[in-house]
């Protein structure tokens, strides 16, 4: 059905995480056997007429068929591995920003020295001071205010300073979340299962979703940090207080408002993000005549993290507009190398804001070379 296009259309509201997500996978197993509603190609139509547009025979059922077609965590699980794709796109993105705005706001990169993580051992942090110290290698910007007399201040604010230690914990929640996804899509949560080399039919309560759904839960939290600390940079570069640069980003800022509505945007996403994080795998509500007393809510929780990753898209994307808006008044100093890829990749979308425009078409393309993997695929090149 897959390869042939064809589509269930499947209400993605309805389950409760638990004896499986029984009507979204009913919906899809309807056109598997001939029924329900499909899109063949895009294009709505019964079930039975795309299947026979694809040349495909539906399925007839024999015993206990149906029901494992149904009784199964698929649903929430579909959902949450294809979050987990995009989020660890995200967090090397994260990195990325983040290598550009310590550029544009003169930060220093002791902060990302190997012997800091090596001391509190944790993967993800090391990972993310690794990134973001071989991007700034070769920072003309770092050079010219290295010593005490040039730049008095003695550690940068914590958006930037302790970047491997928040977006270090991200990575290493993310890491719990692939292996507890690599498990269930190797699983079996029908039931009840039928043991071939015994001939033993044992009820039990694989179907059970609350695997899933408080590693959902754990994911949204992550992408809320990232938004959350991410937002506090575009701040920090916005504010000429913090920044040591033209306030909001722009020449004339009586004229003109710059980068103030993005940073604004930034705040509304990122407040949006911690109403979205709330655990979703605690609320349960008993159903079925109080037989299934405690369900696990999976699937919303797997649901609301597309609208998390979207708002994070757009974060990151103001981010970069930011960091790179600043590094262009810090001229004729530049990046280095390998943070110039990314600030290239950004300007190769959106132009040097010099007076108000409309930057919506900006953040969206940015959003867009985010979602693609563009800033992500500059980490798997880097020198070591």
């Amino acid at each position: 059905m897959l390869n042939g296009g064809v589509h269930p259309v499947i209400p993605s509201q309805g389950s409760v995480g638990a004896s499986g997500d029984l009507a979204p996978l009913a919906h899809l197993a309807q056109v598997a056997i001939g029924e329900g509603h499909a899109l063949l190609k895009g294009r709505a139509m019964p079930g039975a007429e795309a299947m026979r547009a694809a040349g495909i025979a539906p399925l007839a059922l024999e015993a206990k068929e149906g029901l494992a077609l149904l009784n199964g965590t698929q649903a929430m699980l579909a959902l949450l591995a294809i979050a987990l794709r995009e989020a660890e796109l995200i967090v090397d993105t994260a990195d990325v920003a983040t290598a550009l705005s310590l550029d544009a706001l003169r930060g220093s990169p002791a902060a990302f020295d190997a012997r800091i993580a090596k001391v509190r051992p944790h993967a993800g942090q090391a990972i993310t001071a690794r990134n973001i110290e071989r991007l700034n290698r070769g920072s003309a910007i770092r050079e010219s205010h290295r010593s005490p007399e040039k730049d008095p201040r003695v550690q940068d604010p914590y958006s930037l300073r302790c970047a491997p230690q928040v977006h270090g914990a991200v990575r290493d929640a993310l890491a719990q979340i692939h292996a507890t996804i690599a498990i269930e899509l190797n699983s079996a949560t029908d039931n009840p299962l039928v043991f071939t080399d015994s001939g033993e039919v044992l009820s039990g309560g694989n179907f059970h979703g609350q695997p899933l759904a408080m590693a959902a839960d754990q994911m949204a939290v992550a992408l809320a940090t990232l938004g959350g600390i991410s937002e506090r940079r575009i701040e920090q570069m916005t504010n000429p207080q913090t920044s040591q640069l033209p306030a909001f980003l722009v020449r004339e800022a009586g004229l003109n408002s710059g980068f103030m509505i993005l940073q604004v945007t930034a705040a509304a996403l990122s407040s949006e993000m911690k109403a979205l994080a709330t655990p979703h795998s605690v609320g349960s509500i008993p159903t079925s005549a109080n037989q299934e007393d405690f369900v696990s809510m999976g699937m919303g929780a797997a649901r609301r993290l597309e609208p998390m990753l979207a708002n994070l898209r757009n974060i990151l994307a103001i981010e970069l507009l930011a960091s790179c808006q600043g590094i262009d008044f810090l001229a004729p100093l530049r990046p280095g190398p390998e943070t110039r890829k990314a600030y290239e990749i950004v300007r190769a979308t959106s132009k040097r804001v010099d007076a108000d425009r409309s930057l919506s078409p900006d953040i969206e393309a940015v959003a867009r070379e985010i979602g693609a993997g563009a800033f992500a695929k500059l980490l798997r090149k880097l020198p070591f």
